[in-house]
């Protein structure tokens, strides 16, 4: 802080010029004790010169005007007019603001007079104050500074004009030393000038855009963060004019030099003090701006929000309004053949809305591929719409651009023509109300525009087109249509199952990835299968998650000649059909008590989860039957304890009975669910004791 009375002498025939300031200051309760802040009485002496009279001044159009002139003066300053201010035409016409001019001819002069006389700078400043009163704190400090910048543009037009223009020479004899040979001597003067003219810039707009806060519909005065911000706009305005009054005094100093020049160190120093100051008043009030343009930003985020929930919750006549709040002022989308077109090529269409992450798998999109170009067979009318889900802050535009592409490059429907075409309101409903975290979502929309339901990808995934229009009443039909059977699970993956059920041949579907239980069980298996003189058919499903344990593990299966393997993509759509039965029957609230199915699919998916293999037989007549991997290879082990009721009930009724009897010593078992907006079973029980299983939170960078 300054000291209470700081003179410097400008030359030795100069008047003395004082800069005043008050005692430090009493700190705010709730903020530390900045240097730059009053104590209660000074607070209020300038808060009492503060009584506008509502009259408007155009603000923005004379910051621009003096923003040119000291940007010509000061050719390598940075005084941007970026962030919430527009900034207008170089060539504006100030003549309409209503006496705002006068105001800053008399401020001109104040300054003039006062600093050309050594006068009191804080005296200098209380008067500016009084002169300004019947403005606004952001007009006060914009017409202080075109002041400035007005004697500083003067002064600087004659030392820039005075080698070349005889009328400039002749005033500057009259006014003001050449400053020209003097450059280098009076260098870090104006360095020190110059960072002070640019943190005052920087400052006047806060307080600008503070001001002109008061006017927006979504923060008022006594509102936080901008009454907290408010709180010290008075301090701020005071150290700009006071930073304006020592600059004008700096600069006719200057001018009383003459033919002396010292080395201003002292100058500088004051200067530079000043600047420290001011700059830290910047950082206060950007810190709030910050906060007031958050919390605008959300208020205008949850009033798009309800508009958009409000406009999808009321019947339409047909989908372009939702597409079109969807997609805000992006009118086009890029079709299949990518051509873009207009959004309105989808009116009255179903349409559904692919929504995922730029992490959505090639596996998901070639299975809903397959599904998309089946519907032309089938004589369904419906398009699908790609709707990325990107974070704008983070978005990379190397990395993120690419892989963007490159997903639009392998889809075969609609897609966005850029990333950021879905409106942040639009985002805020998909992951709230329709639950999107991570894993992919379809949202079906009628020709009307109404949602049929909030995913459909799991029936898309369970029934394919038969499942048309995908609604959740047709999901719900379906259900009710559909018995656990072991065609449910794998009908649509393994083309064989028909013939060796009509063969009466045994079907094993076994999965897991420890190669020495895979060896064991295969072998035991076979021996009983052939002790009871029935054929038998084994196939390997692999484990999800776990693509390249599973593709080694394959290969050693068929090298070994263990049992038949399925391919990758088979393998994938396996676990993840189980998963999408899991997520429709939670979707229609089904609980293991009441739902046969949603029981079973648990315990698959749990059997996975844990850390041994796995097995499901069954024969057309005797029904499925299932076990974790250390129960069924014991049962196997032990086959002549249950030899003789296999040969009297049949092998899937006699393993059933024996597993029934095995009481494990101890077990472990874990069900891994991937994250779905929260849609996570109340109540899940163990699949081998039945007991209440105890949820605990897993967070996996990696699936593999």
């Amino acid at each position: 802080m300054l000291s209470k009375h700081i003179t410097h002498q400008t030359s030795k025939n100069s008047n003395t010029f004082i800069y005043s300031t008050m005692a430090r200051p009493t700190p705010a309760s709730s903020m530390r004790n900045e240097h730059w802040m009053f104590d209660d009485a000074m607070n209020e002496r300038i808060r009492s010169t503060h009584a506008p009279d509502g009259r408007v001044v155009d603000v923005t159009q004379v910051l621009q005007v003096t923003r040119n002139v000291l940007r010509h003066i000061i050719p390598n300053i940075n005084l941007s007019m970026n962030g919430h201010i527009d900034a207008s035409d170089d060539q504006t016409n100030l003549s309409a603001v209503d006496g705002a001019l006068d105001a800053l001819h008399k401020i001109c002069c104040e300054l003039s007079c006062k600093c050309s006389r050594g006068g009191d700078a804080h005296a200098t400043t209380m008067a500016i104050f009084n002169m300004l009163s019947s403005y606004s704190w952001g007009a006060k400090v914009v017409l202080t500074l075109a002041a400035f910048a007005v004697n500083f543009g003067e002064f600087w037009l004659i030392a820039q004009l005075c080698t070349s223009n005889p009328l400039a020479k002749s005033v500057a004899l009259l006014k003001q030393p050449d400053i020209s040979e003097h450059s280098q001597t009076l260098k870090s003067h104006f360095d020190a000038l110059s960072k002070l003219i640019n943190a005052m810039f920087d400052v006047t707009k806060c307080i600008v855009e503070l001001t002109q806060l008061h006017s927006s519909k979504y923060i008022s005065i006594g509102e936080l963060p901008l009454s907290t911000a408010m709180a010290h706009i008075h301090t701020a305005t005071y150290w700009i004019i006071a930073s304006v009054v020592a600059c004008t005094g700096q600069i006719t100093g200057i001018i009383g030099m003459r033919h002396v020049f010292p080395i201003p160190t002292l100058e500088a120093w004051e200067l530079s003090s000043l600047e420290h100051k001011v700059s830290s008043i910047h950082e206060h009030l950007q810190s709030g701006l910050r906060l007031c343009y958050e919390r605008i930003d959300e208020k205008k985020l949850m009033e798009a929000f309800e508009h958009f929930k409000r406009t999808i919750e009321t019947p339409q006549v047909d989908n372009l309004k939702i597409l079109q709040n969807i997609f805000g002022k992006e009118e086009n989308l890029l079709n299949p053949d990518r051509a873009e077109v207009c959004i309105n090529v989808l009116r009255r269409k179903h349409v559904l809305l692919l929504i995922s992450d730029l992490y959505i798998s090639q596996e998901e999109i070639r299975v809903l591929e397959d599904v998309y170009k089946e519907r032309v067979s089938s004589g369904l009318n419906y398009e699908i719409i790609w709707l990325p889900i990107v974070d704008r802050t983070t978005w990379n535009d190397d990395y993120d651009q690419e892989k963007f592409s490159k997903l639009q490059s392998i889809m075969s429907w609609y897609t966005v023509s850029q990333h950021v075409a879905i409106e942040p309101a639009v985002i805020k409903y998909i992951r709230g109300e329709w639950g999107f975290v991570k894993k992919p979502i379809a949202v079906t929309l009628s020709p009307q525009g109404k949602v049929l339901c909030p995913n459909a990808l799991n029936m898309m995934w369970i029934w394919g087109n038969s499942a048309f229009p995908f609604s959740s009443e047709k999901e719900e039909s379906f259900w009710k249509a559909t018995p656990w059977t072991l065609d449910l699970l794998v009908g649509r993956l393994e083309p064989n199952l028909p013939t060796w059920v009509s063969q009466q041949k045994l079907v094993c579907f076994y999965g897991g990835v420890k190669m020495e239980w895979i060896e064991s069980f295969t072998t035991a298996t076979k021996a009983v299968a052939e002790a009871l003189g029935i054929g038998i058919e084994m196939v390997y499903v692999g484990k999800k998650n776990a693509s390249e344990r599973v593709k080694k593990i394959t290969g050693l299966i068929r090298e070994k000649e263990l049992s038949r393997a399925w391919e990758d993509n088979n393998v994938w759509f396996f676990w993840n059909l189980l998963e999408s039965m899991l997520y429709s029957k939670n979707q229609h609230g089904k609980t293991i008590e009441n739902d046969v199915i949603k029981q079973e699919v648990m315990t698959m998916l749990g059997y996975d989860s844990s850390k041994n293999g796995w097995a499901v037989f069954y024969t057309g007549s005797g029904g499925m039957v299932k076990a974790n991997g250390e129960k069924v290879l014991s049962t196997m082990d032990k086959f002549d304890e249950w030899k003789n009721l296999a040969k009297q009930m049949g092998f899937v009724p006699a393993l059933r009975e024996k597993l029934e009897g095995v009481i494990p010593r101890h077990h472990c078992t874990r069900l891994i669910l991937p994250s779905n907006g929260g849609r996570i079973p109340e109540r899940v029980q163990c699949a081998e004791c039945g007991r209440p299983m105890e949820l605990n939170f897993l967070y996996r960078c990696c699936a593999e």
